[in-house]
């Protein structure tokens, strides 16, 4: 690891939740994760922008309260700074959202009878009578009508210290968050959020998120280059493009 990335934890997260996140995935059943909830150091220059669509993605599955959450939030999870785009940019809500119309979202790909354990280790599986696609549902009405509580605001409609402090205490998950969550508990909606960010920061754009591939380019991940092993026990920094499944470069 360079000393720039060692000054720099930001990228140094981004980079251990690589390891952790197949690429090219289209979804994962994790609900674990530690959360990036640092505001982002002064930018000594403008941050790097992220291709613009020719069109802007319309969501098929999210209202537009909803959308308007999934947006500010993956804002703050992931934020852009001197370093690059954050979530946003890269079209985390755009991965989000085709990901709810995938079996992934339903339920199918899982054992979804009970009884089911919410302290049972990852290796047994989706814990939760909820498929992904409720606990979206569940999960953004409850954090609005709770975000609503304390001054009338909905929780894109509120600044950047504020959201910070909501999510801080969602990934806590503690009886704080009232009765708004009776019906999705906050840590698990906190994570399935959390979880499916990082997805679409690092993910294969084909899925949808990593435009122009910046989570890729910050770190330095190849992508779906054919060959480079020469390079991986060497203490250097790669130094072709990103390619992604379809051949585009970075």
């Amino acid at each position: 690891m360079s000393d720039q990335d060692r000054d720099n934890p930001r990228r140094d997260f981004l980079r251990k939740s690589l390891t952790l996140i197949p690429v090219v995935t289209v979804a994962s059943t994790g609900l674990g994760g530690s959360m990036l909830m640092a505001t982002p150091e002064p930018a000594q220059a403008s941050p790097a922008k992220a291709p613009a669509s020719e069109k802007a993605y319309e969501p098929s599955y999210f209202t537009a309260e909803e959308w308007a959450f999934i947006n500010a939030a993956v804002a703050r999870l992931i934020p852009a700074d001197a370093q690059g785009p954050g979530a946003l940019e890269a079209g985390a809500p755009e991965y989000i959202d085709r990901q709810m119309n995938t079996p992934y979202a339903s339920g199918a790909l899982w054992f979804m009878q009970g009884p089911f354990n919410a302290d049972a280790p990852p290796e047994m599986g989706w814990q939760s009578k909820l498929v992904p696609r409720e606990i979206y549902r569940l999960g953004i009405a409850a954090t609005d009508a709770w975000s609503k509580a304390f001054n009338g605001k909905a929780f894109a409609g509120q600044d950047s210290a504020t959201q910070d402090d909501l999510l801080r205490r969602l990934e806590a998950g503690g009886a704080e968050t009232g009765e708004h969550f009776a019906a999705v508990p906050p840590k698990i909606f906190f994570n399935l959020l959390l979880q499916n960010t990082k997805e679409g920061f690092f993910c294969d754009p084909i899925h949808g998120g990593n435009k122009g591939m910046v989570g890729w380019t910050m770190i330095g991940f190849p992508g779906a280059r054919a060959d480079f092993m020469d390079w991986v026990e060497r203490n250097e920094q790669y130094p072709f493009p990103a390619v992604s499944i379809r051949g585009e470069r970075a």
